[in-house]
């Protein structure tokens, strides 16, 4: 377990707004000098708290996609059914994002596609797969109000 402190809180924070953060901006902004800022980065890459740096691109204005939201629920819960499902889903290249969830459905993923008949092939080929998909509710994104920005667990000013 890697003990954080306020400037590996800070440090966290920082880089989730600003991947491209030069290295003596963020030193500035944490109070501590070039190398031991930077060093503080090394180690929290090191523990696996940075788990890598991307850009956000804007996929929508390079090609026409559609996204959708499906619900899905297995049949069966069994744990080599339930890996079988997740590994098929981080498999397929049209999946953005899936979440295992509590409650009434087990599954809830983001699929992004070319468009409809593109995903209700995709839906197609799993239920072909007998994945054991019991049932699915499929919803239309029809405008994205919020996607893709970081929010940090520890809020300004936390630790002074």
């Amino acid at each position: 377990m890697y003990k954080l402190d306020r400037y590996d809180l800070k440090i966290l924070r920082l880089l989730a707004e600003d991947g491209r953060i030069t290295k003596s901006r963020l030193a500035e902004e944490i109070n501590l000098s070039v190398s031991p800022a930077w060093e503080r980065v090394r180690k929290l890459e090191e523990a696996g708290l940075i788990k890598g740096y991307r850009a956000v691109i804007d996929w929508a204005a390079l090609f026409k996609t559609s996204q959708v939201l499906v619900e899905i629920t297995l049949a069966r819960h069994t744990a080599q059914d339930m890996r079988r499902f997740e590994q098929r889903l981080r498999d397929a290249p049209e999946v953005v994002h899936c979440y295992a969830t509590g409650g009434g459905v087990d599954y809830i993923a983001m699929i992004q596609a070319h468009d409809i008949d593109h995903y209700q092939r995709f839906v197609d080929q799993l239920l072909l797969e007998d994945l054991g998909i019991e049932r699915y509710f499929t919803y239309i994104v029809t405008k994205t109000i919020k996607a893709g920005e970081a929010e940090p667990l520890v809020p300004e000013g936390y630790f002074g």
